[in-house]
């Protein structure tokens, strides 16, 4: 159950952190913004993606709101740090173009990384009725 609410969670992070590192990326930015928008994205992207199910489990959006946000707040928080640190710290990853090799392996390898790392989060949090726990009774 951890593995897949990871998945979950990654797979809106990763749409935001790509999203973001692209746009930063082609747009000449530094790390830090590049960064810092990759980040929101990932954090927006997260939250709908788990606010796309609730929702359709008939709850009005300010419910979904609050259910996305404690279901995906720490793993979002956790998966975002670890990617974006690798990303720092794999020489020339920031600094490659949109064409590089460099560019789109350093970010398959920081999700990868992140999701490796927040498995045991998530577990953790789900054996405490929380995390991901939090949206499974709004699944059919």
């Amino acid at each position: 159950m951890a593995a897949q609410a990871t998945l979950h969670c990654l797979t809106g992070c990763a749409i935001g952190e790509v999203l973001g590192m692209v746009i930063g990326t082609a747009l000449g930015w530094s790390a830090w913004p590049t960064v810092a928008l990759a980040v929101v994205l990932a954090f927006v992207f997260g939250y709908a993606l788990t606010m796309r199910g609730v929702l359709r489990a008939g709850v009005d959006v300010r419910t979904a709101l609050k259910v996305a946000l404690a279901a995906d707040s720490i793993s979002i928080a956790v998966m975002e740090i670890l990617d974006n640190a690798v990303m720092l710290v794999v020489p020339g990853a920031m600094e490659a173009g949109l064409a590089s090799r460099v560019f789109w392996a350093s970010l398959a390898f920081a999700l990868a990384v992140a999701f490796v790392l927040t498995v045991p989060i998530n577990r953790w949090l789900i054996s405490r009725g929380k995390g991901h726990a939090v949206v499974h009774q709004y699944h059919h």
